[in-house]
């Protein structure tokens, strides 16, 4: 793989969901936010976990019931990756579409990401580990840990919860991947921060880009996504003459907006080799230590 020579412009998504009377409304915010991303010299956008569920709200007799939601976001994303099929196609950027609900053929809800290529190809990547809140929604977990090529690099995927699991995260790092996508969606600050928390340690300790994506404001018309807390981020291991802090850039909370940040891939693998510490080579050492005695 041929690691990009300058470096790649980034913008996440702090998103707000909105109750729209059509799809074609939803389609026009989302080509507005892709312009506005693209015009500030972004090529990979990264939308949140579940903002998909604003998909729902044109019948708001079904956005409030959850089940039937949960349907209805599933019958309208043919529509909506069309859509984003062409976005990513006019303006030659890589998209990470809000994940949602995706009936998956056999009888299951499971919650899926898309990426989409200015080549026309799309990426999938289902939610693997599934939380209390969705169990209680009947959405089921996927059984594919995936890494996708693309001209910017490898790219993992690890919808929210999933980035709390170091071993999934690894899997795609083993895998090739310098970037891994976090869209997310918490109720809560708490929960923004360990989603956070995690992104910060799976780029420590695979050598790579992390970057957090979520839902923010409130959606009361919603029973699954109602309220919404957090912050972007986009962060790499902390690295003396890269990142201090390891933070390229944090978003204001719970403001509607993009974050951008630019990330030197060269340097990257650069720290990654021939860093102050070198945690992605060192993995390995941890396995069988020497436990409590």
């Amino acid at each position: 793989m041929t690691v990009s020579s300058r470096p790649i412009k980034v913008a996440a998504a702090q998103y707000p969901l909105d109750a729209f009377t059509s799809i074609d409304a939803y389609v026009d915010k989302q080509a507005r936010w892709v312009r506005q991303a693209v015009d500030n010299g972004a090529e990979l956008l990264v939308f949140p976990e579940y903002g998909a569920m604003e998909y729902a709200a044109p019948n708001i007799t079904a956005a409030s019931d959850l089940q039937a939601s949960l349907q209805a976001v599933s019958d309208a994303f043919p529509q909506i990756d069309a859509a984003h099929v062409e976005l990513a196609r006019l303006h030659s950027v890589h998209i990470l579409s809000a994940s949602g609900p995706t009936a998956d053929g056999v009888g299951r809800f499971v919650n899926r990401a898309r990426l989409f290529a200015p080549s026309g190809k799309v990426g999938v990547q289902d939610k693997l580990i599934m939380t209390p809140f969705e169990v209680r929604w009947g959405i089921s977990p996927g059984v594919q840990n995936r890494v996708f090529e693309t001209t910017l690099g490898r790219i993992g995927i690890a919808i929210c919860y999933d980035s709390e699991f170091p071993m999934l995260v690894r899997a795609q790092a083993e895998a090739g991947a310098d970037i891994i996508l976090i869209p997310s969606c918490t109720e809560f600050m708490s929960g923004y921060h360990r989603v956070r928390t995690a992104a910060m340690a799976r780029a420590l300790e695979n050598g790579c880009v992390t970057v957090q994506s979520p839902t923010v404001g409130d959606a009361l018309w919603s029973p699954a996504v109602d309220h919404n807390a957090g912050a972007a981020g986009i962060f790499v291991p902390s690295e003396l003459g890269f990142s201090d802090t390891g933070v390229i850039a944090d978003g204001v909370p719970n403001r509607a907006q993009w974050v951008y940040g630019a990330v030197d891939m060269h340097r990257l693998h650069q720290v990654r080799t021939h860093g102050e510490m070198r945690n992605s080579r060192d993995w390995a050492k941890q396995v069988g230590a020497v436990g409590l005695g």
